[in-house]
């Protein structure tokens, strides 16, 4: 049967111990000592996993692409049961990581991260190396790129075990054990996972018995699904994936407990004058999100009546830099409506602007197709050129806060688990 190993990507020491502890309780048969934890905590990472788990077999993710001997001579005398090297570094490091293997009892793991050209990897076949390992990266999944068409290929041409990472979870699991995969690398379907010893549960199961079981969370998704992503995580979660992106200044929720997702039709309009926004109406998709931009002032451009428009040609929201009114009616309804601006003073239909061009909204440029998320916190657009990537980016920072939430609900405190004085900056 194949075997799961755990991709321990952590950068906290601690944390890293103690989802591996739950991980072999759930029935792992690998640990693997992750490449931002050896950067994190050098080889002392490696050489407490041994004293931590005198019993597993402990994988350090070196990475190695230059001086073999030595990198594998330090990670073996730490403790290191199977130590990696990129292949990217060329026959003569991956021989030298051979040697060192065999001077040490260390196995030796060739890491194909990056590579997609089968004849690639036809020159390494012939070196005695004890595991090759197909690898879909993080930042290649960010961008929606789940699936290796190399696996099935390898297998067919080398006796030696083949291993595979890159974004798998219970549902995929067995698909990859089908393809002959050996080992199946899991690493963020079950560190940031609520209940990690349960989820390595799950996907035992999934390899041993052949079937794929469904999972809310560790899913990636490419430009077609995106919106599936989107309603699970929220503005703070976007805004934290692209980079602490700020928000639509000074627009706020005309209705709590709303939440808004959805390609943007832009709008630019005079002050007042609703024509546009209600002509756009009539222009937009089912699931659209409007996004007006009326000067951030009085008098309104939008009300009850278009309200009742817009949720008969099922838009997703509606986000006004400028003036809203009849919000006691519009607040009673289901469609979100953000604005800047609450008044009783109507405008008047003038006609003056344009549909679907480029415009600023509380200092953020949004294009039309563009993503719009709101709730509570705010609004923020996500550029319709890098929705799948950092739609994905959203869904890790969920993930990542669901498993902290658990930490702290065991019993310890935000500063504890991410190790805050540990991450300050050094002067």
């Amino acid at each position: 049967m194949a075997k799961l190993q755990v991709a321990l990507d952590f950068v906290d020491l601690p944390r890293a111990i103690k989802v591996a502890r739950l991980a072999l309780e759930g029935g792992a048969d690998i640990l693997e000592v992750g490449t931002p934890l050896i950067k994190s905590y050098g080889m002392e990472a490696v050489r407490v996993f041994r004293r931590e788990f005198k019993d597993a077999q402990i994988v350090a993710d070196m990475k190695i692409m230059d001086t073999g001997r030595l990198e594998v001579e330090t990670a073996s005398k730490s403790g290191a049961d199977i130590i990696t090297v990129c292949s990217a570094s060329g026959i003569a490091t991956v021989n030298e990581c051979l040697e060192a293997g065999l001077n040490y009892g260390a196995e030796i793991f060739l890491d194909f991260l990056g590579v997609e050209d089968i004849n690639e990897i036809e020159k390494f076949l012939s070196l005695s190396v004890n595991y090759i390992g197909i690898h879909i990266s993080i930042d290649e999944q960010m961008r929606g790129i789940t699936e290796s068409t190399l696996l099935s290929e390898i297998v067919k041409r080398t006796t030696i075990p083949v291993a595979i990472a890159g974004g798998i979870n219970s549902q995929t699991a067995s698909t990859y054990v089908g393809q002959g995969a050996e080992i199946i690398i899991v690493g963020g379907a079950i560190t940031k996972a609520k209940d990690p010893k349960e989820e390595t549960k799950k996907i035992k199961k999934a390899i041993s018995e052949g079937i794929s079981i469904p999972t809310e969370y560790f899913v990636r998704v490419d430009e077609k699904n995106i919106r599936k992503i989107l309603e699970k995580v929220s503005s703070a979660n976007v805004s934290d994936a692209l980079h602490r992106a700020i928000p639509l200044k000074g627009i706020f929720s005309v209705k709590q407990g709303v939440k808004m997702v959805g390609r943007a039709l832009t709008v630019r309009t005079y002050p007042g004058d609703w024509a546009k926004p209600v002509e756009a109406i009539d222009k937009a998709k089912k699931g659209d999100v409007l996004v007006i931009d009326a000067g951030g002032v009085s008098p309104a451009v939008w009300g009850e009546l278009a309200t009742h428009s817009a949720i008969q040609k099922g838009l997703s929201g509606v986000v006004i830099y400028g003036g809203v009114r009849d919000v006691s009616d519009i607040r009673k309804m289901k469609l979100p409506v953000f604005a800047s601006v609450i008044t009783p003073q109507a405008g008047e239909p003038k006609g003056f602007g344009e549909i679907g061009v480029p415009i600023v909204v509380g200092g953020v440029r949004v294009k039309t197709g563009d993503w719009v998320i709101g709730d509570d916190d705010g609004v923020v657009v996500l550029p319709k050129e890098k929705a799948a990537e950092y739609t994905n980016r959203a869904m890790d920072v969920l993930e990542r806060e669901n498993r902290i939430r658990e930490e702290i609900k065991e019993g310890t405190t935000l500063a504890s688990v991410t190790q805050l004085l540990m991450w300050e900056k050094q002067k």
